[in-house]
């Protein structure tokens, strides 16, 4: 009777975890937990005046999973006075520049009714936007706010607790927003937002850049909370002398990248790295790329990107889309030839 008891008991408690909700990352989708999988970051996806307006259609060639990131600047036209956000790498700005609206949301509507009509939740999100703001003044961050709201049933949320280390579990949808580390940023998308609402947006953590090599616990102390769950880092907290002086790779450059990913992880925080490229100096001026990112020649931005893919790194930005989307794929080809998720 007693062994009866117990047993009944332990299915009384299994059942209390499933109605009250065991700890949140064990109630996520495979795919989007921190570690799981590497997805290609599109680095700077905006047009630029008349150039370059293929960016997103490139990135989204790819397939999915994809983040894409894109630069919002707040535009005031000089005649009229109206202002408003457009999608822009920086001032000067025209007004001519598309809105985020146009330019990714409307693009990307094939993407989220196709996944919301196949339902396969374990590969959700999709797609990552990765905002990365010009300018953060009030009306800026509540017009962003606004625009987010409009497509609110994309988005992956998460409750908005009464205490900001109360990580309350991710309402997994095939969109998922991340942006900046800013506290302008936090105050609109996270303080403004009564608790017991929705979080839209997700911040990333704190990274001390005062010593590129210093250990991760001083780079970014602070673990996930309920706002903060990524970690965005330039590529200087591995190479801390940069793209362009990086020098060969080595296995202590390696060991450096795993404890970065690593640490990240057992924070619960997706990990970022920007940017890898590897290209000519024509290829740069044609398309548009930075060369403070640029490693020189595609073997050397491949030697990263494999390490990355490697060390269990959740995004890596680039402006050569297709070739590390390729360089992803082919590696969980290598260790999943089934083609299982």
């Amino acid at each position: 009777m007693n062994l009866f008891r117990k047993y009944i008991g332990s299915l009384l408690f299994a059942g209390a975890l499933l109605v009250c909700g065991a700890p949140a990352k064990s109630q996520l989708p495979a795919a989007a937990q921190p570690g799981a999988r590497t997805v290609m970051d599109a680095h700077n996806c905006y047009p630029y005046f008349e150039w370059w307006y293929d960016r997103i259609d490139r990135a989204l060639s790819t397939g999915t999973p994809l983040a894409i990131e894109q630069d919002l600047l707040w535009h005031t036209d000089a005649k009229t006075g109206r202002s408003w956000s457009v999608v822009s790498h920086g001032a000067p700005s025209t007004g001519n520049e598309p809105t985020l609206k146009q330019y990714f949301f409307e693009r990307i509507r094939p993407f989220m009714e196709k996944a919301f009509r196949e339902g396969n939740r374990g590969d959700w999100p999709i797609i990552t936007l990765n905002l990365d703001l010009k300018s953060e003044g009030p009306q800026h961050l509540a017009e962003i706010w606004q625009t987010l709201s409009t497509y609110a049933g994309w988005l992956t949320t998460a409750e908005k607790t009464n205490d900001i280390q109360k990580v309350s579990p991710l309402d997994v949808k095939p969109l998922l927003v991340l942006t900046g580390e800013s506290d302008a940023q936090k105050t609109a998308f996270y303080d403004q937002v009564p608790v017991g609402r929705r979080l839209l947006v997700f911040g990333a953590v704190k990274t001390n850049t005062k010593d590129w090599t210093a250990a991760p616990e001083a780079l970014a102390p602070n673990p996930a909370d309920n706002y903060h769950r990524w970690w965005n880092n330039s590529w200087k907290v591995v190479e801390s002398a940069g793209q362009e002086n990086a020098g060969e790779w080595t296995s202590a450059k390696e060991a450096r990248l795993v404890a970065l990913v690593r640490y990240a992880h057992r924070q619960n925080l997706w990990i970022r790295f920007y940017t890898l490229d590897g290209a000519t100096r024509q290829e740069l001026s044609a398309h548009g790329w930075f060369k403070t990112y640029d490693f020189g020649s595609r073997e050397a931005a491949s030697e990263r990107w494999s390490a990355a893919i490697r060390a269990g790194a959740d995004y890596i930005a680039s402006d050569q889309y297709e070739d590390l989307a390729e360089a992803i794929r082919k590696s969980h080809a290598a260790h999943d030839p089934a083609g299982n998720q």
